[in-house]
């Protein structure tokens, strides 16, 4: 999947600095994910990288990235708030808030790949939805980028639905986190990211939510988490949930670009 985006990346020449940070902030966290995998299954265990170490190689990718955004890019630093044309100034709190959106993102579509289909479905819509918004906007070559990605996504469902032959792992889940963040901080979308990706908000708001929950009070919110789980063990059966948070995905990213447009 990633390799085909590279080569139609390349074959079609898009050598613009804002998509070469996106292939940086995405590859990167591929070669991340690689790792994790790698040491999965070269150990035969559970556990690949530590949480530590995942999350300082994101760390270095979040603020490399950020930094090419605001000295290559010329990105000011602040905050664009949708549907209202508004922007907040904030300075050097740029860098951790750029931190936050990749760190979250990735993570998010790392939590979301849990389910035959689940993550590369919602991709799809994503990524859509972010190619529209980049046409629109006119940025051709973000347009194309994000296209790419998204065929790519669909291309690789054919084999990733219910049964699933092959999976995408840390390799291709954190990869894509990385790339629809950088989409989102490039395009000064960062907030309007938890619409567009409104499945993968709620799948890490539903870890945290989980996790929170148990710390404090001993009780769990939910059956399990994240929260395709809590579904499933609701007695909803795999291709139903996919479903339902496929049809979340596009009627949430499909109004959003309606109220924008």
């Amino acid at each position: 999947m990633l390799l085909a985006a590279l080569l139609v990346i390349g074959g079609n020449h898009l050598y613009d600095p804002a998509v070469l940070l996106l292939v940086l902030i995405t590859f990167g966290h591929a070669l991340l994910g690689f790792l994790d995998d790698f040491i999965k299954a070269e150990k035969k265990r559970n556990l690949g990288l530590t949480a530590r170490q995942k999350l300082l190689g994101q760390l270095i990718l979040s603020i490399v990235f950020c930094f090419g955004c605001v000295e290559y890019l010329g990105l000011p630093t602040s905050i664009s708030i949708p549907f209202i044309d508004t922007d907040i100034s904030i300075g050097a709190f740029y860098y951790p808030f750029v931190v936050l959106v990749v760190v979250g993102a990735s993570n998010a579509v790392n939590l979301t790949d849990g389910l035959d289909g689940l993550a590369a479905g919602c991709c799809i819509i994503a990524f859509g939805a972010y190619a529209l918004f980049c046409y629109w906007s006119g940025m051709p070559d973000l347009t194309a980028f994000a296209l790419i990605i998204a065929g790519c996504c669909a291309g690789f469902l054919v084999y990733n639905y219910h049964p699933a032959k092959i999976f995408m792992g840390d390799t291709g889940s954190l990869a894509l986190g990385g790339a629809i963040a950088g989409i989102a901080v490039i395009t000064r979308t960062e907030l309007l990211l938890v619409f567009l990706g409104l499945i993968f908000v709620v799948e890490a708001l539903s870890v945290i939510l989980q996790v929170t929950s148990f710390q404090l009070t001993g009780k769990r919110i939910f059956k399990m988490s994240p929260i395709h789980h809590h579904f499933e063990l609701c007695g909803w059966n795999e291709v139903r949930v996919v479903w339902t948070f496929w049809l979340v995905e596009l009627f949430v990213a499909g109004g959003t670009l309606f109220l924008l447009f």
